[in-house]
């Protein structure tokens, strides 16, 4: 099955770095699971209150510069959390990054703080 980018999500890749844009674009059309874009460029009051209601923990955000996004998974058109639905779209990502030569980090890596729907741009490559 192919998915597609909503016209909010394409919305909310307003402002993000082009070839973040391009392996979500594509990664949409090869995932085994459907998703949403949730966020892409943040202010930085956002970023704040994040912070502070502890769902971030930095304010030095690669969504305060376009070069992150962060993606729902969708199942049967319901927003879904479930951890192992994020690995599979995960691996998508990666796949079509990987092809592209677009060095991605994705959230569920880090070894702190998990964040299975959080893609960024490589800092090193993407300062």
């Amino acid at each position: 099955m192919s998915f597609f980018l909503s016209d909010r999500s394409r919305a909310r890749l307003k402002g993000v770095h082009p070839a973040l844009v391009g392996v979500i674009e594509v990664a949409i059309r090869e995932t085994p699971v459907d998703f949403i874009v949730t966020e892409g460029v943040r202010t930085a009051g956002r970023q704040a209150a994040l912070v502070r209601a502890g769902a971030s923990r930095t304010l030095n955000s690669r969504h305060l510069t376009g070069h992150a996004v962060d993606v729902a998974a969708l199942v049967d058109g319901t927003v879904r959390w479930d951890w192992p639905l994020y690995p599979r779209i995960a691996a998508a990502i990666k796949a079509v990054a990987a092809r592209q030569g677009v060095a991605i980090v994705w959230g569920g890596d880090w070894a702190r703080l998990r964040d299975g729907p959080h893609f960024e741009l490589s800092r090193k490559v993407f300062p």
